[in-house]
């Protein structure tokens, strides 16, 4: 007589049900939960902020005169980096920042390399040094 014992803490009901979600892990390379909508979120690379978003026809943001899509995404991806530098601040000062950050992605420190001396004001200042656009506002 052959007798498979499931846990003495579980009905059979619930051991099943345990087994099923767990199936994946014990065979590997499979996620362990059983329904779709449970399964973790896959990481986004950093390096891909700095990429040019795509957005479908009609659907695109907004975008202030004097700039365009990219230079808007460029410019909120330096500004989510450095939100802790206190403006105005010097190129060392920004630089140094990023560069003791180990989340702040390379291309974004590379790109600071590129600033030219001088004290910056405030983002807007140091994206159009960078030669990113600035918006223009009505009477400029």
């Amino acid at each position: 007589m052959n007798l498979e014992r499931g846990s003495d803490k579980h009905g059979p009901r619930l051991d099943e049900e345990i087994k099923h979600e767990t199936a994946g892990l014990t065979r590997g390379g499979v996620t362990g939960h059983a329904e779709e909508w449970r399964e973790p979120e896959p990481v986004s690379d950093a390096e891909d902020d700095l990429r040019p978003q795509g957005y479908a026809p009609g659907h695109e943001p907004g975008v202030a005169p004097g700039m365009t899509q990219n230079d808007v995404d460029q410019r909120s991806n330096l500004a989510r980096w450095l939100v802790e530098v206190h403006y105005p601040a010097d190129r060392d000062e920004i630089l140094a920042h990023a560069e003791g950050n180990p989340a702040v992605p390379d291309a974004v420190v590379r790109a600071l390399r590129d600033l030219p001396d001088g004290s910056f004001r405030n983002i807007a200042d140091m994206a159009e040094a960078l030669g990113l656009g600035r918006e223009r506002r009505s009477g400029d």
